[in-house]
């Protein structure tokens, strides 16, 4: 079990399916260790979750806005010789997120620290302390869950009984949301500390206070946006999948992997052609490639049944708009607050219900990389949280309705004259999760990171069905963000030998 190539042929490739970040870096890494590899990629580019969309001469980032940690992106690079400041550069947001709260006040999360202690005291004065020792505590907490467990496995109890004195020192077992109230009391500033779960797919009322951790991450490392966006970050990845000999396949949707005497032997695309190999990393959906792409019968721990008992992360609506002129006074993050919070994630993650208010997260690219969009207009994207699709919402109806509704919420407020001026729109709901990203339940982040469904509860790395299958990305330990399916990536490199004979083709190490 713990040699993917025992008794196969030493020259059978490596298999990567999907090409969103944990399956690029996976590909990079497993390069670096020797492997041949074939990444396949179901759709026209690579990137998954950070694809672009181009219309009437704009290009929008399809996904991922906000890079921190980006020494993990250097890593894959360096791992092969590169210098990554020869494929990509990255700058800094300033503020890292501007909350906008129904009575017209505002709040700059920001990075320096004297600033973000100014403007906490401009709230509330009393909560400067509370935020010092609530900073303090997810310092520690963050050296705890992220230094010590992003790359680890999870594969046995064991390994998750190990931590349980450290999580419970840490209080894990309080949300997020309790943790930072137990530090602040403005529910402003409450609102601003907890939203940071949202980011990846979990309910700040119910995601274990661990997730906490984020906000550590985004003051040591700071908030990033590459120039020429997302794209740009694929791209330069992909230029280096290229240059080290990863074989890249476009358009190359998998029908099935193949399974014999326990072990993945191939994976069969749509198209019938079948790829023999010494193993598999998966980037897809686990709940996707457990009950589609694998037969039952070699699949005894991951039923059908107890697939479909994982609590599946919201799902999201996302505008992409571009319009004349420019609004200089939104950030380049914007985060703007309806009138409910604790009621409206309630209506999402447990009601499963399309509220008539909603929050949003407004992405304006062109504050930080101006050269981003045509001269003379401004491109964005709204996203807004909505249910999954357990909830039964027949997006054939509400799909235009509730693009106009978030439309002329923009044009009333944050964005006066945005109707007018408009170019191109258009939006994904649901639906684009479910079929371009085949995301169980249109899932936009997989399982919920929920206590019971966070490291050994969460997929593993390393299929306890399946010999030589692996997974990376979202659905898996450490879990969603582009960091923590980057540090999928690394898990592997735990988990999965070294060929018994080494590939250097392209320069790979």
């Amino acid at each position: 079990m713990n040699s993917h190539a025992q008794g196969l042929p030493p020259h059978r490739p490596m298999v990567v399916i999907g090409s969103g970040f944990g399956g690029m870096a996976a590909a990079i890494r497993l390069r670096a260790m020797g492997h041949d590899v074939v990444l396949l990629e179901a759709n026209e580019q690579t990137g998954g979750r950070g694809s672009t969309w181009h219309r009437d001469g704009f290009r929008f980032d399809a996904g991922p806005t906000v890079i921190t940690a980006p020494y993990l992106v250097d890593e894959l690079f360096a791992l092969h010789g590169r210098d990554p400041r020869d494929y990509y550069e990255l700058l800094p947001v300033d503020p890292f997120y501007r909350v906008k709260f129904q009575d017209g006040s505002h709040f700059d999360y920001v990075g320096d620290e004297e600033r973000l202690i100014e403007n906490i005291r401009q709230v509330n004065p009393s909560d400067v302390e509370g935020y010092r020792r609530m900073l303090a505590m997810a310092k520690e907490i963050f050296d705890v869950g992220y230094q010590q467990l992003a790359d680890q496995p999870f594969d046995r109890l064991s390994d998750m009984l190990r931590v349980v004195p450290s999580m419970l020192r840490l209080r894990s077992d309080k949300t997020v949301y309790q943790m930072v109230a137990s530090y602040l009391k403005d529910e402003r500033l409450r609102q601003v500390f907890t939203f940071q779960p949202l980011l990846v797919g979990g309910n700040p009322f119910h995601t274990p206070s661990i997730y906490l951790l984020i906000h550590w991450l985004e003051r040591k490392w700071g908030v990033h946006y590459p120039r020429g966006g997302t794209t740009a970050l694929v791209g330069a990845l992909t230029r280096l999948m290229t240059e080290i000999g990863v074989d890249v396949r476009l358009n190359s949707p998998v029908g099935r992997i193949d399974v014999s005497g326990g072990r993945a032997t191939a994976v069969v695309l749509e198209s019938g052609e079948r790829i023999a190999c010494s193993g598999v990393v998966s980037n897809a959906d686990p709940s996707t490639v457990y009950t589609q792409l694998i037969e039952a019968r070699h699949r005894p721990v991951h039923t059908d049944a107890r697939v479909g008992r994982v609590n599946q992360s919201m799902s999201l609506f996302v505008t992409y708009f571009g319009a004349k002129g420019y609004w200089k006074d939104t950030a380049h993050h914007t985060i703007l607050l309806g009138p409910r919070y604790r009621e409206l994630l309630s209506d999402i993650f447990e009601r499963k219900i399309l509220a008539d208010d909603f929050s949003l997260y407004l992405h304006a690219p062109g504050r930080t990389d101006p050269g981003t969009n045509p001269p003379g207009h401004d491109g964005f994207y709204v996203l807004s949280p909505v249910p999954n699709q357990r909830s039964g919402i027949d997006w054939d109806r509400a799909h235009q309705r509730y693009e106009d509704r978030i439309i002329d919420y923009l044009d009333a407020g944050e964005l006066p004259g945005l109707k007018a001026n408009l170019v191109t729109r258009h939006s994904v709901d649901p639906r684009y999760f479910a079929g371009r990203l085949r995301s169980t339940a249109g899932a936009a982040f997989g399982p919920q990171p929920l206590l019971t469904q966070s490291a050994w509860f969460r997929y593993h790395n390393r299929s306890e069905d399946v010999a030589g299958l692996y997974f990376v990305g979202a659905g898996v330990h450490p879990g969603a963000g582009v960091p923590g399916v980057l540090c999928s990536a690394k898990v592997l490199e735990r988990q999965v030998e070294r060929p018994r004979v080494v590939s250097r083709v392209g320069g790979a190490s």
